[in-house]
């Protein structure tokens, strides 16, 4: 964020996917390593998102350290695991973020009315990404005909190629960089687990 300093969740909840794939990853390989020390710096961190990114009067997850407003980057709380995919407080902040930066099938990272730190001037394109991580969420969490239909705008968006850049304008056209290698890599993710959840066959890596 273009403004002071703060605690982000986002920040947070990389930190904590790192020490946790080192620990698979340790684990799985039988490879050496401070298998205590690592298992409580993970423990902390998750520990320190529930208690302090949690918003009890709310009742969803929020951008910053005892703050209130929201990001879409939360989207990948359930997609790297941190929380389960139909988790009650999750899914609350799943709803959440539909009603305040959802728009036509595209996804806001942020409201900026309720974000004065942004020192960004002008306006700002919903993110692609963050768009197709907004179906694979719905999708995981169940709500598959809704995870379609919202999918299915999303393809409407593409341009004759079929390809995304980075943002989307507020009528669906391409800002940003072009092609973005990201937006491709949540769509290619979005289609894979609602392709299989359509098909009736049980997604693997399922939360």
């Amino acid at each position: 964020m273009r403004g002071e300093p703060q605690h982000f969740l986002h920040s947070r909840l990389m930190c904590w996917v790192a020490v946790d794939r080192a620990l698979r990853l340790g684990v799985k390989r039988s490879l050496p390593m401070p298998y205590e020390r690592w298992d409580k710096a993970r423990s902390a961190i998750r520990e320190d998102i529930w208690q302090n990114f949690w918003h009890p009067q709310l009742g969803h997850f929020t951008a910053t350290r005892h703050g209130s407003s929201l990001d879409a980057s939360m989207l990948l709380m359930p997609l790297v695991r941190f929380v389960g995919a139909t988790d009650p407080d999750w899914l609350a902040t799943l709803d959440a973020i539909g009603a305040k930066l959802v728009r036509d099938g595209m996804v806001w990272r942020y409201d900026r009315a309720e974000t004065p730190a942004d020192a960004l001037q002008g306006r700002e394109g919903a993110f692609v990404a963050c768009s197709f991580w907004y179906v694979e969420c719905l999708a995981r969490a169940g709500r598959v005909e809704e995870a379609h239909f919202e999918f299915e705008k999303l393809l409407s968006y593409a341009n004759p190629l079929g390809l995304y850049a980075e943002e989307f304008d507020v009528h669906g056209f391409a800002l940003g960089n072009f092609p973005q290698a990201l937006s491709h890599l949540a769509l290619i993710s979005a289609a894979f687990f609602l392709n299989r959840k359509l098909d009736g066959e049980e997604p693997q890596w399922q939360p």
